[in-house]
């Protein structure tokens, strides 16, 4: 695949590193000429200095072949002014935007962005799951469908305890995709499994339908992060 990446910065650099590694395409777009100079040193000649957010330096770096590209740099407007350039003027099928401010995600998402990536959520999320007694957790977010994988774990408390799948109040569109039980190897719920005290279970949800499904797992009185 050929890459682009918009920011040549400690994140981009080792983004682009991880990207040449695996066998791919890729060129840095970076506006700084001793970030330029230093990436070409460490990597070879795949940075090219110039603004990532105008036209004329995507057209420069061959935008309208690229398979995807990626705007990492320390401004979320940036970040959505090159992607959106790149979508829609040069018709790059797959956008990747860093955000910096997780109240962003909303707008870039509302502008077309395919994924965005914020550095906030995801230190939150690996907090999260370090606190045996956090409710739900986001996994990952599937934009193009607008759902997200959640895991949940089952207080010793919860109603759902006892009772089968079927017969829960689970929301619409919400799913059930994996049950891991202690000492039992993970496997797929059914209808008919009967839920128990500490289970975790990985689900498929829309968003708005995650408080809904924390209360059928978990019960009501706890919150959502």
């Amino acid at each position: 695949m050929y890459i682009i990446v918009v920011g040549g910065g400690r994140v981009g650099y080792y983004l682009a590193k991880a990207l040449l590694d695996e066998g791919h395409e890729v060129l840095v777009l970076e506006k700084n000429a001793e970030v330029t100079e230093h990436i070409c040193n460490q990597l070879g000649s795949v940075c090219l200095r110039g603004d990532g957010c105008e036209v004329t330096t995507l057209a420069d770096a061959g935008t309208g072949r690229a398979d995807m590209l990626i705007a990492v740099t320390g401004d979320d407007e940036d970040n959505l002014v090159a992607c959106q350039v790149a979508k829609h003027k040069f018709n790059v099928p797959r956008t990747i935007a860093r955000i910096t401010n997780p109240q962003n995600e909303g707008i870039f998402k509302k502008l077309g962005i395919d994924v965005t990536v914020s550095s906030t959520d995801v230190i939150l999320e690996h907090i999260e799951e370090e606190v045996p007694t956090h409710p739900l957790t986001r996994l990952l977010t599937l934009r193009e469908k607008d759902l997200e994988i959640v895991e949940i774990k089952i207080p010793a408390d919860s109603p759902a305890i006892g009772k089968q799948i079927k017969e829960l109040l689970l929301p619409q569109r919400s799913t059930l995709a994996l049950l891991i039980r202690k000492k039992q190897k993970p496997r797929l719920p059914r209808a008919d499994t009967v839920l128990q005290a500490e289970d975790q279970i990985i689900a498929v949800t829309p968003p708005e339908s995650k408080e809904s499904l924390q209360t059928a797992l978990r019960g009501s009185g706890t919150s959502l992060p």
